[in-house]
C-alpha cells in the first residue's frame, strides 16, 4: 500500500472518529432537537394564525337576550334586547376564537391585521351604541339624570383598542361590558325604577345620524380604492358657512394600498355589529316604527348590510381599477354600505316628518 493511499485511510479515519465522538454526537443532538422545536412552534403559529382568521358567524338576537335573561316572566322589557345584544356583541370580541387581537404583542395575533381591523369596526359601533344608550336611550328629557352604569360603560368602550398591558384593552372593555350586565338587570327588575329606555322617534333620530355618518366615511375610503377627483362640498348649502382652513375647490383622494384591505375589513366589522342592533332595535322600538310606517325601511337597511357579509372567493382583498378586468371588492363593499347610508336618511325623514 503506497504512502498515499496510507494518508487518505488516516485521514478517513480520523474524520468518522470525529463524527461520531461522543461529544459531537451531543452538540448535533442539540442542533437538531433545536430545529424541531423551532420548526414545530412556527407550524403551531401557522395553524393558529389560520384558525384565528376567521369572522364570528352572525347570532342570533333573540336568543342572546334570553340566555342574559332580558325579559320579566312573558313580557319583553322594552329596551332589553339592545341592550343584550351590545352585550353580546362586546363578548364576541373578548372571547371569539382567538380572542381580542387587536393588541397582541406576540405570533400569530401581531402578524394578524384582517381580524384586528374586523375588530376595530365592531368596536366602533359599540361605542355609538353605548353612547347613545347613556346619553340618549336612557334619558327622557335633556335636564334628566344619567345612569350610573352606562357612565361607567361608555367611556370604559373608548379606551385605546391596542394596549396590552396597564391597563389592557381586555380589561377595560370586560369593565364596560360588567357595566351594561348591571344596567340590563336593574332594568329587567320590576322593583328597581331608576333604570329606564325609552324608545322614542327623536332619540332614535339622533342615533341614526351618527350611524350615518359612520356609514358614509367608510363608503368614501372603500371608494377610494381606486382613487378620486372629489369636488370640495364642505361648504355646501349653507351661504353662511366658514372653515378654519382654506382647502382646495377640487382634491384627489385615494386609499393606499397597504390600507385597502385594512379598511375592507373594518367595515365588514362594522357592518356586522350595525345588522345585529339594527334587528334589536326594530324589536324594541317597534311601535315607533309602526306608527311612522317605517318598519321597511329599516329591514331594507338590513338587508343592504347582510350583503356586506357575503363570502370572498380571493383569499386577498382584490383591488381592479373601476371597469377593469380584475374586480374590486372594495367599491363592492362601497355600493352596499352607500345603499343603506341613503336608507338610513330616508328613514331619519321618516321618523321627523312621518
Amino acid at each position: 500500500m503506497t504512502d498515499e493511499w496510507k494518508g487518505k485511510i488516516s485521514r478517513t479515519t480520523r474524520r468518522l472518529v470525529a463524527l461520531y465522538h461522543p461529544t459531537t454526537l451531543k452538540e448535533k443532538g442539540l442542533v437538531w432537537a433545536a430545529g424541531l422545536l423551532l420548526g414545530t412552534y412556527v407550524v403551531i403559529v401557522l395553524v393558529l394564525g389560520i384558525l384565528w382568521n376567521t369572522e364570528p358567524d352572525p347570532f342570533d338576537v333573540q336568543r342572546a337576550a334570553a340566555e342574559l335573561g332580558a325579559s320579566t316572566g312573558d313580557e319583553r322589557v322594552v329596551g332589553a334586547l339592545t341592550t343584550a345584544t351590545l352585550i353580546h356583541i362586546g363578548e364576541t370580541l373578548l372571547y371569539k376564537r382567538g380572542g381580542y387581537l387587536s393588541n397582541d404583542v406576540t405570533p400569530p395575533g401581531v402578524f394578524m391585521d384582517n381580524i384586528p381591523n374586523w375588530e376595530y369596526g365592531a368596536l366602533v359601533m359599540i361605542r355609538d351604541g353605548s353612547a347613545a344608550l347613556r346619553n340618549h336611550w336612557s334619558r327622557s328629557q335633556s335636564q334628566s339624570l344619567e345612569d350610573k352604569d352606562l357612565a361607567i360603560a361608555e367611556p370604559l368602550f373608548n379606551f385605546d383598542n391596542s394596549s396590552w398591558i396597564l391597563p389592557s384593552s381586555e380589561g377595560e372593555y370586560k369593565k364596560a361590558v360588567a357595566a351594561l350586565k348591571r344596567y340590563l338587570a336593574r332594568l329587567t327588575d320590576p322593583s328597581v325604577p331608576d333604570a329606564q329606555f325609552f324608545a322614542r322617534a327623536d332619540n332614535l333620530k339622533q342615533y341614526l345620524e351618527i350611524v350615518g355618518k359612520r356609514l358614509g366615511s367608510l363608503s368614501q375610503r372603500l371608494s377610494a380604492s381606486v382613487g378620486q377627483v372629489r369636488v370640495n362640498t364642505d361648504l355646501a348649502n349653507d351661504a353662511g358657512a366658514e372653515q378654519a382652513t382654506r382647502t382646495p375647490k377640487a382634491v384627489i383622494v385615494k386609499t393606499p394600498w397597504t390600507e385597502i384591505d385594512d379598511v375592507f375589513y373594518e367595515a365588514r366589522g362594522a357592518s356586522w355589529a350595525l345588522i345585529h342592533l339594527l334587528t334589536a332595535i326594530e324589536s324594541d322600538f317597534r311601535r315607533v316604527l309602526e306608527k311612522k310606517n317605517a318598519v321597511i325601511s329599516l329591514r331594507q337597511i338590513i338587508r343592504e348590510l347582510e350583503g356586506t357579509q357575503e363570502s370572498t372567493l380571493s383569499p386577498v382583498v382584490l383591488n381592479g381599477s373601476g371597469f377593469g378586468l380584475f374586480s374590486n371588492y372594495s367599491l363592492t363593499m362601497a355600493n352596499y354600505i352607500s345603499r343603506a347610508n341613503a336608507a338610513i336618511i330616508d328613514l331619519r325623514n321618516l321618523l321627523e316628518q312621518g
